[in-house]
């Protein structure tokens, strides 16, 4: 039994080996060479400039906001839905803008935030003068938050789902009320729920690059900018591979903070 456990391990450590160890690799080489391929760090001496760092934070600001925005809306919103009786459909459509490709999704809020678009028309039946919604940060991080919202609140709601319904009844048979019932009961249960869900939030959320583009312009640059523009703008593929380094470490690092128990009990 074991054999064949191990043989049917073998296709998966391959694909590891080929699409994940291999590339991050590479990228590691890269990144120790300059523009004319020569070995050195200066790669990394320019990454701890003003310039870098200060872009660094800004990355990891604007990704704790979209994480802490799709957090407080995910997380109502999946208690409600764990209560409701239609529960399944309401999920469905929820999730059903997940199956539109994001540049497709991308494209419709231009639609809605430029200035001849859609809000502004809206605006407008009031006599309320038009107002540039369209390449602001604030557009930035709604545009975000709208997409990553089904990726934290699915998580939350599956943990919200798998509560035994007695522990609630047994609560409120002891004389708890409701609030007190979510705090000690609701509460916990579900902490394993949010941190993935920030996991699978906050990681994505440090390497936007199209969304910042479209819809912010200029106004928000990030990781994922940065590294777009050295490989396709300045094909300075030694810098952008750097970048992409830190990149990786600061995912490593939301992973390993935010490691569920579940995954360090052995199976």
């Amino acid at each position: 039994m074991n054999k064949i456990k191990s043989l049917l391990l073998v296709p998966y450590m391959i694909w590891i080996v080929l699409f994940i160890i291999v590339p991050i690799i590479m990228i590691f080489y890269a990144s120790l060479l300059d523009l004319e391929g020569n070995f050195s760090f200066e790669n990394y001496k320019n990454f701890f400039t003003s310039s870098y760092l200060q872009m660094t934070l800004s990355s990891i600001w604007y990704a704790m906001i979209i994480t802490f925005f799709c957090l407080i809306i995910s997380y109502p919103l999946a208690l409600v839905l764990s209560n409701s009786k239609h529960k399944e459909i309401l999920l469905l459509l929820i999730i059903l803008p997940t199956w539109i490709n994001l540049l497709l999704k991308t494209y419709a809020f231009i639609g809605i935030l430029s200035h001849d678009g859609l809000l502004n028309k809206m605006v407008q039946i009031f006599n309320v003068p038009s107002s540039e919604f369209l390449f602001t940060s604030t557009a930035f991080v709604i545009v975000s938050v709208y997409i990553y919202i089904p990726f934290m609140l699915l998580p939350i709601f599956n943990s919200m789902d798998e509560i035994p319904g007695n522990l609630i009844q047994a609560s409120s048979d002891l004389g708890a009320n409701y609030l007190t019932t979510f705090r000690r009961v609701i509460m916990p249960l579900t902490y394993e729920g949010v941190k993935t869900g920030i996991q699978i939030t906050f990681i994505p959320a440090l390497s936007l690059f199209m969304i910042t583009r479209l819809i912010a312009g200029n106004k928000v640059v990030n990781l994922g900018t940065a590294i777009e523009e050295q490989f396709l703008v300045t094909q300075n593929y030694g810098m952008g591979s750097t970048i992409a380094v830190f990149l990786i470490l600061a995912m490593a690092l939301i992973l390993i903070i935010t490691k569920s128990k579940s995954e360090n009990k052995e199976v």
